[in-house]
């Protein structure tokens, strides 16, 4: 991985997109970072407008849940939190009596 000011950048640009061809080339620009990409397709702007790329689903994406999903799941862990909160709560008052 390469990481270049804008100024040197400028300065080789030809250098630059050579590296992007076998490794990862960034400029920085203030806080800012721009990754210099290579694609290997005879590229014309209407290709690279119009190409659709798919990328296959990650593991990640396999163990995802819903919104209805995360939603159930939390309204049953809020109920059960309470359920027990409150049992707890009975079981000091009763001794607390005794």
């Amino acid at each position: 991985m390469t990481v270049v000011s804008t100024k040197e950048f400028s300065a080789n640009q030809e250098k630059y997109f050579d590296m992007a061809v076998n490794e990862q080339v960034f400029v920085k620009r203030g806080n800012n970072m721009f990754h210099i990409i290579c694609s290997n397709i005879n590229a014309t702007v209407d290709n690279v407008v119009n190409e659709k790329v798919y990328y296959e689903p990650d593991e990640d994406f396999y163990n995802s849940i819903t919104i209805d999903e995360l939603h159930r799941r939390v309204k049953a862990d809020i109920h059960q939190w309470y359920q027990e909160r409150n049992e707890n709560n009975s079981i000091n008052e009763s001794t607390s009596i005794s």
